[in-house]
């Protein structure tokens, strides 16, 4: 799944106890997905990423006081936000990586391990740009996994073969711990961030019953992923009632 949690409040401690994952739920219930489609939803998101890296000083000043780049226009990019209360708490980018359309930031830095995935024809979930609100993220200790959740959706929606998580080194635990993921390279310089970042991944099909019984509130409907990831261009993948995931009904995605 993953990318770094910059600015988002993450704590790198994983919960699973019935009570954390009733928590997350509850936060769920509270929280509306929306993908980014309109200039207006884009900017908030690219004014929350400016705040968030700022604060974590992982990039300079600018007078835009607005961050984003090339990645953020390429057919195969998700910008999500998630609201509560109408007040956009977190974002996430999600990009979908293929043999036909293989671009995503981190096949930028790590060319040598996904390029030869994507040729043999492979599908990946490459998740950047994870940031969050500063208050709202001190107020809701779950809030990140309500966030990295969408990656989840994204690997159900399009079939995915691998998840990635392009993460600083002091994060790597945490996605080791709480979703199995697997060090493939370690920390080399990421394109317009000062810290560097390593490769994590997971074998999706291979984890994702795993991870679904740790954490329930991973679970989405059909509709759900639907909602978030159809666009006009591109049929839905997932058939209803293909997957493992359709008890949980997760946030609205309006």
């Amino acid at each position: 799944m993953y990318p770094q949690p910059t600015g988002s409040g993450f704590s790198g401690r994983a919960g699973s106890s019935p009570s954390f994952s009733d928590s997350i739920a509850e936060l769920l219930g509270r929280i509306d997905a929306k993908r980014a489609d309109s200039a207006e939803q884009r900017e908030a998101i690219f004014r929350l990423r400016y705040d968030a890296y700022r604060r974590d000083g992982v990039i300079p000043a600018s007078s835009s006081a607005s961050f984003s780049d090339a990645y953020d226009g390429t057919p195969n990019a998700y910008l999500i936000g998630l609201y509560m209360e109408g007040k956009l708490a977190s974002s996430i980018r999600i990009h979908v990586a293929s043999k036909e359309h293989p671009d995503c930031p981190t096949l930028h830095v790590f060319p040598e391990y996904l390029q030869p995935e994507l040729d043999a024809g492979k599908t990946i979930i490459d998740p950047t740009r994870f940031v969050a609100d500063e208050e709202l993220s001190r107020l809701h200790a779950a809030l990140p996994y309500a966030t990295l959740r969408l990656c989840h959706l994204a690997a159900e929606y399009f079939r995915a073969d691998l998840a990635l998580a392009a993460v600083r080194v002091e994060h790597q635990a945490f996605y080791r711990r709480a979703f199995n993921y697997q060090l493939l390279c370690e920390a080399r310089p990421y394109p317009l961030l000062t810290k560097p970042i390593s490769l994590m991944a997971i074998d999706y099909a291979a984890v994702a019953e795993i991870v679904q019984r740790r954490y329930p509130f991973l679970r989405s409907t059909y509709a759900e992923r639907r909602m978030l990831f159809a666009r006009p261009e591109s049929p839905p993948l997932s058939p209803p009632g293909a997957t493992t995931g359709e008890a949980h009904s997760g946030p609205a995605a309006a």
